[in-house]
């Protein structure tokens, strides 16, 4: 099936991007919450590549809500049928600051509390990319795995008391993009 796929491919001329090595690309989720970003996606071979993102928000949000973070979150993958184009599996880690609190909808504890700290870990990931055009492209991506969390708790978002310091592991989703991609040739 798979070697069926790359062959229609080829016939349809869709193998512009096969040499490809450099992709810019915005994941429009971030950019709904503020979030700057930016990922860059390198080609290592004909069905590997290495994406790396960074992702900031410093943004004050009121006196009583943060949503402040940073995020660099390398992943290397492997294409199915050719590099940029259709379906590939990926391992991804990632590394974080945070200050968030103060925030309503989530709970009431954060609602009530915020945490400062930084994260760390590590997921897998499936994704797919559509080509667009020539030097267009749109990608879905999402990812499973494991973070540790090391954080202070403060009683509010303004406040500088710490209550306790903690930390927790989580498990579950750990990636989800949708993104526009530019290709540089």
């Amino acid at each position: 099936m798979k070697k069926m796929l790359c062959l229609f491919l080829l016939l349809a001329g869709m193998t512009n991007v096969y040499g490809q090595k450099v992709a810019l690309k915005s994941n429009l989720l971030y950019d709904a919450t503020g979030t700057i970003n930016l990922g860059t996606e390198f080609g290592l071979s004909n069905k590997w590549t290495l994406d790396l993102s960074g992702n900031y928000n410093g943004w004050k949000m009121g006196d009583d809500t943060r949503w402040k973070h940073w995020l660099v979150q390398p992943e290397a993958r492997y294409w199915l049928c050719q590099k940029f184009n259709g379906s590939f599996f990926g391992i991804h880690a990632h590394y974080a600051g945070y200050n968030v609190g103060g925030i309503k909808f989530l709970s009431d504890n954060m609602e009530n509390s915020r945490y400062q700290g930084h994260l760390y870990g590590a997921g897998l990931s499936y994704g797919y990319q559509w080509l667009l055009g020539n030097r267009w492209s749109m990608e879905a991506v999402i990812g499973a795995g494991w973070a540790h969390l090391d954080h202070d708790k403060y009683p509010c978002a303004t406040c500088g008391s710490i209550l306790k310091s903690d930390t927790k592991d989580y498990f579950g989703v750990t990636k989800a993009a949708l993104s526009l991609i530019y290709f540089i040739k």
